[in-house]
């Protein structure tokens, strides 16, 4: 692809700057990714869960046109749309606690990761090189306490200076934070999530769920215990690949490398 992907143009390597992307850009290439997901998810003769949505695996074009690709290729059981993977594939940062901690996969786990990118492209920062403190362990973490603070806009990329739609802003970052709730159950379809980012729904109210999950340290905490666990019953080789795989997949089993199964179409 001629821009290579939407984490090279956003977050740069040290070789390249990144790429300035206006809003109006960031905003269609987030739809963009949402509509291609309602396709995965709804509209294709085999439904599917990409199971890594994340900034690498979506491809720019000459034009800033979005495609997905790298697909893990896992199809939801028919009777229940479910499915239990004890092969865990993904990538940390982006993963749906519900499937990174006991393998419980469903639509649902794509739109989390979804919300995760969409921040991602409101702040231009790198959700897996987020710079953590004691304060904040992910993106996500804070961009729930500048919510509550009433400081929302200290999110946006500051390379977008004051040209944005503070509106579309706002949307965007409130239906991310609607994706990535930890119960899945209270996360959109991507079809709702596409139409509120058009602005043809009102976005939901966000509903946040008590719960060790639901707090970013608490969830980092589950995941730390899961493969510690893992290790002292002499399954080294799933905490081996969690260690080695900040930036990719968890497991080597995590995609079948079927590449740009479809374009995303131009919002």
């Amino acid at each position: 692809m001629e821009n290579n992907s939407l984490a090279h143009v956003l977050f740069g390597t040290k070789e390249i700057k990144a790429t300035k992307l206006d809003w109006r850009t960031r905003q269609r290439i987030c739809v963009s990714i949402a509509k291609g997901l309602v396709f995965l998810h709804e509209e294709s003769a085999l439904k599917i869960v990409h199971r890594d949505i994340k900034g690498t695996n979506i491809l720019l074009d000459k034009d800033m046109n979005a495609k997905i690709s790298d697909f893990g290729m896992a199809k939801l059981d028919d009777e229940d749309n479910t499915h239990i993977d004890t092969r865990v594939a993904g990538t940390m940062g982006y993963m749906a606690p519900e499937y990174a901690l006991y393998g419980y996969l469903t639509y649902k786990a794509d739109v989390y990761s979804f919300g995760v990118v969409a921040l991602e492209i409101v702040s231009g920062t790198n959700n897996v090189k987020f710079r953590r403190d004691e304060n904040f362990v992910c993106l996500l973490d804070r961009v729930l306490y500048l919510q509550k603070n009433g400081d929302i806009m200290e999110m946006v990329d500051p390379r977008l200076g004051s040209e944005f739609n503070k509106k579309e802003v706002v949307r965007m970052i409130n239906v991310a934070l609607l994706c990535t709730n930890q119960s899945p159950a209270l996360r959109p379809t991507m079809s709702t999530v596409v139409s509120m980012l058009e602005g043809k729904t009102d976005v939901e109210e966000l509903v946040m769920v008590p719960s060790t999950l639901g707090d970013p340290s608490g969830f980092s905490t589950a995941l730390h215990n899961k493969f510690a666990q893992s290790s002292v019953n002499g399954s080294l080789s799933e905490t081996q690949s969690l260690v080695k795989s900040s930036e990719g997949p968890w497991t080597a089993s995590s995609s079948s490398s079927v590449q740009d199964l479809y374009p995303i179409s131009k919002s």
